[in-house]
């Protein structure tokens, strides 16, 4: 009973803040403020900051610049030299409480031109007011995003009672083992005691944003069967090819699965194991291929399995062994990137949703105040940067501001409606407002003067 009572003390209090962090709500941009927003975010998608060869030097420097005007206090840390990661700060009245992070990263992935109708890097804006660039989903969005919001808070005089920092990383999208990764385990990181994380989430088709509390961990594996090698025209048991086609056809059918509780409604994308090839590799080349008369003594096929937090990853792990790979069938199988569904204590990589966790409740009416409406909460069906925090047993919440919006990250034509980008930032600006404002129950520091 007394933790109900507790629930329902920190519950009430955290309306109650954000009631009144919105009696005096920024006034509207004007349409040349808009103008200047739109015109920031367009010269951030236009910095090629693409995998394999990024250009960090000139993202950083942007980012610095809008710092500098920000007056933001400052930190570049390069772990691995030629990678580097800009902290920001904003201070809070109240430094003993700890703080709120909002990390984006700064690569993008590759893009084919020659399949986009408008150049990837161009941030062009077309007829209906979509920003057509590699990064506008994926996620430089978000990451000015975060930067519009305080500068409105600035210009308000807002001051957060919690620090604020906003965090630009590399390479999240070749794994950010050089960037997140190192961050999280540093003592600079140790230094900032945070509290909560928001990170990159997903456009959203229809009306509702999306909120994501985990993610599925990938699982890349290579399956390889061996046998003896003989004619073409010969039927024999056990060839390689053979062996890897019985596997093969084992994994297509829990695959299908799978699919079919998405497909039917009982379970979200992120909630079930997908497997989906990679590759095939197969045959004894020649000079103008391959040796058509030869059955190969080896085969092998790669494949990228995403496993949610929320089931036994070991069973998976079994039914590889004995299944789709078995050594009774001259079968092995290596992991490639083999990550964890637990944190360091063998929980689950999961954030709470419920009132044991007031960031959600808090994140939840920020969104709805200002006028964003929300979806079921979400397990990500990728990997982000947010597992290199969960593994730690933080809290880290995937939230993209993007309804009414296809999903195109990694697709040729990404792209985002500049007024679903300028609502984002009257989200995010209502998110901070809150996140930066909250004070747990039964702190000295909140009076009943200042309720």
């Amino acid at each position: 009973m007394e933790k109900l009572c507790n629930f329902n003390h920190e519950f009430i209090i955290v309306h109650l803040l954000l009631f009144l962090s919105f009696t005096n709500p920024t006034p509207s941009p004007t349409q040349d403020e808009q103008s200047q927003i739109i015109s920031r975010f367009q010269e951030y998608l236009r910095i090629n900051t693409s995998q394999p060869s990024p250009d960090y030097k000139k993202s950083t420097q942007f980012i610095l610049t809008l710092a500098e005007s920000l007056s933001l206090q400052t930190q570049v840390i390069e772990f691995v030299q030629g990678k580097p990661l800009v902290i920001l700060k904003w201070p809070g009245s109240d430094l003993s409480l700890p703080s709120i992070l909002l990390n984006s990263h700064t690569d993008v992935v590759p893009s084919e031109s020659s399949k986009w109708d408008y150049h990837p890097f161009g941030a062009h804006i077309d007829e209906n007011g979509n920003i057509f660039a590699r990064g506008s989903q994926d996620m430089k969005c978000v990451g000015m995003q975060y930067m519009e919001a305080v500068r409105r808070l600035k210009a308000s005089g807002f001051q957060p009672k919690r620090s604020l920092y906003l965090s630009f990383v590399p390479d999240e999208e070749i794994g950010g083992h050089d960037g997140l990764e190192k961050l999280a385990q540093s003592d600079v990181f140790k230094s900032m005691n945070v509290d909560i994380i928001l990170d990159e989430g997903l456009a959203s088709p229809n009306e509702n944003y999306r909120l994501f509390y985990g993610e599925r961990t990938p699982w890349w594996l290579v399956i390889k069967a061996t046998g003896a090698p003989g004619h073409g025209a010969k039927l024999y048991d056990n060839s390689a090819m053979e062996n890897l086609f019985k596997s093969i056809e084992s994994i297509r059918r829990f695959r299908a699965s799978q699919f079919d509780l998405v497909k039917a409604g009982l379970k979200g994308e992120g909630e079930v194991i997908s497997v989906n090839m990679a590759f095939l590799k197969a045959g004894t080349p020649s000079p103008t291929g391959f040796v058509m008369n030869l059955q190969p003594s080896e085969a092998e096929a790669g494949l990228d399995i995403r496993i949610p937090p929320t089931v036994n990853a070991e069973s998976l792990e079994k039914r590889i062994a004995e299944e789709w790979a078995p050594a009774s069938r001259n079968m092995s199988f290596e992991f490639k990137q083999k990550g964890s569904t637990q944190d360091y204590w063998g929980r689950p990589l999961i954030t709470a949703t419920d009132r044991s966790n007031p960031w959600w409740a808090l994140l939840v009416e920020a969104i709805k105040k200002a006028n964003g409406k929300i979806g079921k909460p979400e397990i990500f069906p990728a990997a982000t940067d947010s597992r290199y925090f969960r593994q730690q047993g933080l809290r880290a919440i995937g939230f993209s501001p993007m309804a009414n919006t296809p999903v195109l990250l990694h697709d040729h034509n990404e792209f985002l409606n500049q007024a679903e980008y300028l609502k984002g930032i009257d989200v995010y600006e209502s998110i901070i407002k809150a996140y930066t404002s909250y004070i747990p129950p039964g702190r000295d520091s909140l009076s009943r003067d200042e309720l």
